[in-house]
């Protein structure tokens, strides 16, 4: 496997990264996950532009284009014959004498290397079951940092549970996201998900979802909705990078809808691979 450390395509058992790099003592750093189908990016400038985004809000000085990443993760894809695959990228503050302060003078550290990826078909078939978990991470869940306790912890909560997936609120009146995806509902024919503020991640294929439910003439809408307002739901359903549309057939024991994938999100998942050619979102 080749990796990319820092500017060069090395071998995986080579792609050493100091004791000292921020990105493992503070989690000071920001990531992203790209999918590939048929030796192609998806939405591949959508996700540079959130990593940019995440780079800024977190002050690390590094600059996309004039490190030429678009052109190296191309390369890299390319050097592992990725086909129907991903590309896990981070992005840390760099190595230095451990300071809780940014150090004043650091070069960020890049890695990226291929990790598998296949549609979750089975999943998107049957439905998944989910549970609910208190949202107590911090405030700005919309920069995509490597500070994923959190998540973990409700990620595996779900699966000590038995289920696939956490599905977080704030309180009974504020459903966030999943502790790895976004979160959708559909109520009378019309597609709900979380505003895209400071409490969620605005997912690329959250974003994607939109851009679907226009192509489709669904009604979509972003407004926060309850923990009831959820459980009570004609249909609910998941997306990401990895998942694309998976519909929530559980919550806790309680069957939403009929307890089988529902017409809309089906509809969406038809409808996913008819534009993933789409080479950047409007």
């Amino acid at each position: 496997m080749f990796v990319l450390l820092n500017n060069k395509f090395i071998d995986r058992q080579d792609s050493l990264i100091d004791i000292e790099d921020r990105g493992n003592q503070f989690g000071d750093g920001v990531y992203e996950v790209f999918r590939i189908y048929d030796g192609e990016y998806f939405l591949l400038d959508d996700h540079l532009k959130r990593l940019e985004f995440s780079l800024k809000e977190t002050q690390i000085d590094y600059n996309l284009n004039q490190s030429k990443l678009k052109d190296q993760l191309l390369t890299l894809a390319q050097k592992n014959d990725v086909v129907d695959g991903g590309i896990y990228l981070q992005i840390s503050r760099g190595s230095a004498a451990r300071n809780h302060p940014f150090p004043e003078q650091t070069t960020p550290t890049v890695l990226a290397y291929p990790i598998p990826v296949t549609q979750p078909k089975e999943q998107q078939q049957n439905g998944i079951q989910a549970t609910l978990y208190q949202d107590i991470r911090w405030l700005r869940c919309d920069i995509k940092s490597l500070n994923l306790l959190g998540n973990v912890m409700a990620k595996q909560h779900a699966l000590d549970y038995g289920v696939n997936e956490a599905i977080f609120y704030r309180d009974k009146d504020h459903v966030t996201e999943g502790s790895s995806c976004n979160v959708f509902i559909v109520r009378d024919g019309v597609i709900q998900t979380h505003p895209a503020n400071n409490y969620i991640l605005n997912g690329i294929t959250r974003l994607y979802i939109q851009y679907l439910a226009k192509q489709l003439d669904i009604p979509i809408k972003e407004e926060v909705f309850s923990v009831d307002e959820l459980k009570q739901a004609d249909e609910v359903f998941i997306s990401s990078t990895t998942s694309e549309v998976i519909s929530v057939i559980d919550i806790d024991g309680q069957t939403i809808g009929d307890g089988q994938p529902g017409p809309v999100a089906q509809q969406l998942l038809d409808a996913f691979f008819d534009h993933k050619d789409i080479q950047q979102l409007p």
